[in-house]
Protein backbone atom coordinates (compact mmCIF):
# COMPACT_ATOMS: atom_id res chain seq x y z
CA UNK A 1 0.00 0.00 0.00
CA UNK A 2 1.53 3.48 -1.07
CA UNK A 3 1.34 5.96 1.18
CA UNK A 4 -1.40 8.51 1.68
CA UNK A 5 -0.94 11.87 0.98
CA UNK A 6 -0.67 13.95 4.31
CA UNK A 7 -2.53 17.47 5.12
CA UNK A 8 -4.07 16.66 8.70
CA UNK A 9 -6.99 14.40 9.45
CA UNK A 10 -9.74 15.90 7.35
CA UNK A 11 -13.19 15.79 8.96
CA UNK A 12 -16.47 14.72 6.68
CA UNK A 13 -17.85 17.96 5.66
CA UNK A 14 -14.08 19.16 4.05
CA UNK A 15 -13.57 15.88 2.41
CA UNK A 16 -14.17 15.86 -1.51
CA UNK A 17 -15.35 12.41 -3.03
CA UNK A 18 -14.11 12.09 -6.34
CA UNK A 19 -16.60 9.46 -8.42
CA UNK A 20 -15.08 7.42 -11.55
CA UNK A 21 -18.42 6.25 -13.21
CA UNK A 22 -17.64 3.88 -15.94
CA UNK A 23 -16.79 0.25 -14.33
CA UNK A 24 -17.06 2.36 -10.81
CA UNK A 25 -20.73 3.15 -10.51
CA UNK A 26 -22.28 1.47 -13.09
CA UNK A 27 -21.60 -0.34 -16.16
CA UNK A 28 -23.54 0.22 -19.73
CA UNK A 29 -22.76 -2.42 -21.92
CA UNK A 30 -25.32 -2.57 -25.41
CA UNK A 31 -22.38 -1.07 -27.67
CA UNK A 32 -24.10 2.21 -26.30
CA UNK A 33 -20.93 4.27 -26.22
CA UNK A 34 -20.23 3.27 -29.72
CA UNK A 35 -23.32 4.22 -31.00
CA UNK A 36 -22.99 7.40 -29.39
CA UNK A 37 -19.75 8.38 -31.20
CA UNK A 38 -21.44 6.81 -34.76
CA UNK A 39 -23.94 9.59 -34.01
CA UNK A 40 -21.80 12.54 -33.48
CA UNK A 41 -19.33 11.87 -35.90
CA UNK A 42 -21.85 11.35 -39.02
CA UNK A 43 -23.17 14.45 -37.24
CA UNK A 44 -20.29 16.47 -37.53
CA UNK A 45 -18.16 14.87 -40.62
CA UNK A 46 -21.35 14.30 -42.43
CA UNK A 47 -19.38 10.56 -43.41
CA UNK A 48 -20.02 7.52 -41.38
CA UNK A 49 -17.59 6.48 -38.11
CA UNK A 50 -14.70 3.87 -39.40
CA UNK A 51 -11.88 3.14 -36.63
CA UNK A 52 -12.73 3.75 -33.18
CA UNK A 53 -10.10 4.82 -30.62
CA UNK A 54 -9.33 3.05 -27.79
CA UNK A 55 -11.94 3.99 -24.80
CA UNK A 56 -10.68 2.15 -21.74
CA UNK A 57 -9.55 4.69 -18.92
CA UNK A 58 -9.49 7.51 -21.41
CA UNK A 59 -11.34 10.78 -21.78
CA UNK A 60 -13.68 11.95 -24.13
CA UNK A 61 -10.98 14.53 -25.18
CA UNK A 62 -8.46 11.78 -25.86
CA UNK A 63 -11.03 9.49 -27.48
CA UNK A 64 -12.37 12.15 -29.85
CA UNK A 65 -9.14 14.22 -30.85
CA UNK A 66 -7.79 10.37 -31.96
CA UNK A 67 -10.89 8.81 -33.49
CA UNK A 68 -10.91 12.02 -35.75
CA UNK A 69 -6.98 12.14 -36.44
CA UNK A 70 -7.70 7.83 -37.42
CA UNK A 71 -10.48 8.66 -39.61
CA UNK A 72 -8.20 11.39 -42.03
CA UNK A 73 -9.10 14.55 -40.09
CA UNK A 74 -5.96 16.49 -39.98
CA UNK A 75 -6.81 19.25 -37.49
CA UNK A 76 -9.38 17.53 -34.79
CA UNK A 77 -8.81 20.36 -32.17
CA UNK A 78 -10.73 22.97 -34.79
CA UNK A 79 -13.88 20.65 -33.97
CA UNK A 80 -14.12 19.40 -30.78
CA UNK A 81 -16.37 21.91 -29.80
CA UNK A 82 -18.50 20.73 -32.12
CA UNK A 83 -18.00 16.89 -31.16
CA UNK A 84 -18.52 17.15 -27.47
CA UNK A 85 -21.73 19.29 -28.65
CA UNK A 86 -22.85 16.31 -31.02
CA UNK A 87 -22.09 13.56 -28.35
CA UNK A 88 -24.26 15.67 -25.79
CA UNK A 89 -27.69 15.69 -27.94
CA UNK A 90 -26.43 11.33 -28.58
CA UNK A 91 -26.57 11.02 -24.86
CA UNK A 92 -29.84 12.42 -24.31
CA UNK A 93 -30.87 10.32 -27.63
CA UNK A 94 -29.68 6.69 -25.91
CA UNK A 95 -30.56 7.52 -22.22
CA UNK A 96 -33.78 4.42 -22.36
CA UNK A 97 -31.35 2.62 -23.85
CA UNK A 98 -28.49 3.33 -20.99
CA UNK A 99 -31.33 2.27 -18.79
CA UNK A 100 -32.27 -1.33 -20.79
CA UNK A 101 -28.57 -2.30 -21.03
CA UNK A 102 -27.33 -0.70 -17.70
CA UNK A 103 -26.10 -1.83 -14.45
CA UNK A 104 -25.48 -0.28 -10.90
CA UNK A 105 -22.02 -2.32 -9.59
CA UNK A 106 -22.69 -3.81 -5.99
CA UNK A 107 -22.64 -1.49 -3.03
CA UNK A 108 -22.63 1.83 -5.28
CA UNK A 109 -25.41 2.74 -3.99
CA UNK A 110 -24.74 2.24 -0.37
CA UNK A 111 -20.81 3.68 -1.13
CA UNK A 112 -22.62 7.22 -2.11
CA UNK A 113 -25.55 7.20 0.58
CA UNK A 114 -22.46 6.53 3.31
CA UNK A 115 -20.58 9.43 2.16
CA UNK A 116 -23.70 11.27 1.32
CA UNK A 117 -24.12 10.37 5.76
CA UNK A 118 -21.22 11.34 6.48
CA UNK A 119 -21.64 15.31 4.96
CA UNK A 120 -18.65 14.78 2.08
CA UNK A 121 -18.79 16.54 -1.13
CA UNK A 122 -19.40 14.40 -3.63
CA UNK A 123 -18.76 14.62 -7.57
CA UNK A 124 -17.78 12.99 -10.42
CA UNK A 125 -14.33 12.67 -11.72
CA UNK A 126 -14.69 10.79 -15.33
CA UNK A 127 -13.66 10.55 -18.72
CA UNK A 128 -17.28 11.23 -19.70
CA UNK A 129 -17.86 14.57 -21.06
CA UNK A 130 -20.67 16.39 -18.57
CA UNK A 131 -23.44 16.03 -20.51
CA UNK A 132 -22.52 12.08 -21.01
CA UNK A 133 -21.74 11.44 -17.06
CA UNK A 134 -25.37 13.37 -16.18
CA UNK A 135 -26.84 10.92 -18.67
CA UNK A 136 -25.72 7.71 -17.00
CA UNK A 137 -26.06 8.37 -13.57
CA UNK A 138 -30.00 10.22 -14.29
CA UNK A 139 -30.62 6.51 -16.62
CA UNK A 140 -29.31 4.55 -13.37
CA UNK A 141 -30.98 6.94 -10.44
CA UNK A 142 -27.75 7.41 -9.35
CA UNK A 143 -27.56 11.73 -9.33
CA UNK A 144 -28.56 12.06 -6.03
CA UNK A 145 -25.57 12.82 -3.45
CA UNK A 146 -23.46 14.26 -6.44
CA UNK A 147 -22.83 17.66 -7.21
CA UNK A 148 -22.17 17.39 -10.74
CA UNK A 149 -21.29 20.93 -10.77
CA UNK A 150 -17.91 20.59 -9.52
CA UNK A 151 -16.79 17.68 -11.07
CA UNK A 152 -14.06 17.29 -13.50
CA UNK A 153 -15.03 15.67 -17.32
CA UNK A 154 -13.38 14.65 -20.14
CA UNK A 155 -13.87 18.00 -22.09
CA UNK A 156 -11.98 19.61 -19.52
CA UNK A 157 -8.36 17.97 -20.73
CA UNK A 158 -6.50 14.59 -21.56
CA UNK A 159 -4.98 13.94 -18.11
CA UNK A 160 -6.61 12.12 -15.60
CA UNK A 161 -4.87 14.60 -12.92
CA UNK A 162 -5.61 17.64 -14.86
CA UNK A 163 -9.58 16.54 -14.02
CA UNK A 164 -8.92 16.05 -10.41
CA UNK A 165 -7.28 19.30 -10.23
CA UNK A 166 -10.48 21.29 -11.83
CA UNK A 167 -12.64 19.27 -9.36
CA UNK A 168 -10.63 20.33 -6.50
CA UNK A 169 -10.55 23.59 -7.70
CA UNK A 170 -14.33 23.87 -8.27
CA UNK A 171 -14.85 22.40 -5.50
CA UNK A 172 -13.00 24.87 -3.30
CA UNK A 173 -14.53 27.75 -4.89
CA UNK A 174 -17.90 26.79 -4.19
CA UNK A 175 -17.49 25.24 -0.72
CA UNK A 176 -15.21 26.84 0.69
CA UNK A 177 -12.66 24.23 1.58
CA UNK A 178 -8.81 24.10 -0.44
CA UNK A 179 -9.43 20.00 -0.31
CA UNK A 180 -5.59 19.58 -0.58
CA UNK A 181 -3.89 16.44 -0.17
CA UNK A 182 -6.04 13.52 1.45
CA UNK A 183 -9.19 15.76 1.64
CA UNK A 184 -9.71 14.68 -1.94
CA UNK A 185 -10.34 10.72 -2.74
CA UNK A 186 -10.59 9.48 -5.97
CA UNK A 187 -12.07 6.35 -6.64
CA UNK A 188 -11.80 4.35 -9.97
CA UNK A 189 -11.43 0.88 -11.59
CA UNK A 190 -8.21 1.47 -13.49
CA UNK A 191 -4.91 2.70 -13.65
CA UNK A 192 -5.12 5.47 -15.21
CA UNK A 193 -7.50 6.62 -12.29
CA UNK A 194 -5.12 5.67 -9.91
CA UNK A 195 -2.27 7.82 -11.31
CA UNK A 196 -4.55 10.19 -11.73
CA UNK A 197 -4.68 10.60 -8.14
CA UNK A 198 -1.20 10.42 -7.50
CA UNK A 199 -0.16 12.92 -9.87
CA UNK A 200 -2.93 15.14 -8.50
CA UNK A 201 -1.66 14.41 -4.56
CA UNK A 202 -4.95 13.01 -3.87
CA UNK A 203 -6.03 9.81 -1.95
CA UNK A 204 -6.38 6.99 -4.22
CA UNK A 205 -8.68 4.19 -4.10
CA UNK A 206 -8.93 1.36 -6.83
CA UNK A 207 -12.26 -0.62 -7.38
CA UNK A 208 -11.29 -4.06 -9.10
CA UNK A 209 -14.47 -3.75 -11.26
CA UNK A 210 -13.19 -3.36 -14.45
CA UNK A 211 -10.86 -4.92 -16.42
CA UNK A 212 -7.97 -4.40 -14.04
CA UNK A 213 -7.15 -6.66 -11.39
CA UNK A 214 -6.07 -5.83 -7.69
CA UNK A 215 -2.66 -6.33 -8.34
CA UNK A 216 -2.74 -4.19 -10.99
CA UNK A 217 -4.24 -1.32 -9.02
CA UNK A 218 -1.49 -2.20 -6.61
CA UNK A 219 1.03 -1.75 -8.15
CA UNK A 220 0.14 1.57 -10.36
CA UNK A 221 0.06 2.70 -6.50
CA UNK A 222 -3.50 2.78 -5.06
CA UNK A 223 -3.34 3.61 -1.46
CA UNK A 224 -6.51 1.11 -0.66
CA UNK A 225 -7.58 -1.37 -3.27
CA UNK A 226 -11.33 -3.01 -3.13
CA UNK A 227 -12.45 -5.69 -4.84
CA UNK A 228 -15.83 -4.17 -5.05
CA UNK A 229 -17.76 -1.08 -3.43
CA UNK A 230 -19.43 -3.86 -1.13
CA UNK A 231 -15.79 -3.31 0.90
CA UNK A 232 -16.35 0.58 0.49
CA UNK A 233 -17.43 1.52 3.97
CA UNK A 234 -15.09 -1.38 5.96
CA UNK A 235 -12.34 -0.77 3.95
CA UNK A 236 -12.06 3.03 3.53
CA UNK A 237 -13.68 4.11 7.18
CA UNK A 238 -10.37 4.20 8.62
CA UNK A 239 -8.67 5.84 5.73
CA UNK A 240 -11.03 8.42 5.60
CA UNK A 241 -11.26 9.03 9.31
CA UNK A 242 -14.77 7.85 9.54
Amino acid sequence: MSTAPTSGAPSPASRLILWDIDHTLVRIGGGVSRSMYERAFQQVTGRPLGELADMSGRTDQAITTETLRLNGVDEPEALLADFYAALAAAAEQFTDRMREVGTVLPGAREAIASCTTRGAVQTAVTGNIRRIAEAKLAALGLGDGLDLSVGGYGDDGSDRADLVRQARKRASQKYGHDFAGAHAVVIGDTPHDVRGALDADALAVGVASGKNTSDELREAGAHIVLASLTEFADRCGEALAW
